[in-house]
């Protein structure tokens, strides 16, 4: 089994890899690596602590007590996030929680409602 991608204009399996190109021996087409690598990071799937898919929007709740670095708060169990929005960063949830503002959460500690 291959890891390379298939080729994405004939969908032939048996491309390789040359001097930074997928080539297609079947059709002749070559495509950068790169690019290649850039799509399998736009199709990251986001999941919460039970596994469900988010999507930006959604509604979550944080399942445990989180401490907020530099305001010394903590951000209680249950409270509920609205209207996410999913990043690629160490923390996956970009959000604006009432009464403490904008705040990045990790999807490990919330889950979808």
């Amino acid at each position: 089994m291959s890891t390379l991608p298939p080729c994405p204009k004939c969908h032939s399996e048996f491309t390789y890899e040359d001097s930074g190109q997928y080539i297609c021996p079947e059709c002749a087409h070559e495509w950068p690596v790169q690019a290649a690598a850039d799509a399998d990071e736009e199709k990251r799937i986001y999941r919460d602590s039970a596994g469900n898919v988010l999507q930006d929007g959604d509604t979550v709740t944080v399942i445990k007590d989180l401490k907020l670095k530099g305001s010394g708060g903590v951000l209680k169990m249950g409270t509920k996030v609205r209207n996410i929005r999913l990043v690629d960063s160490d923390h996956d949830i970009d959000c604006k929680i009432d009464g403490f503002g904008a705040m990045s959460l990790k999807s490990e500690f919330v889950r979808k409602v």
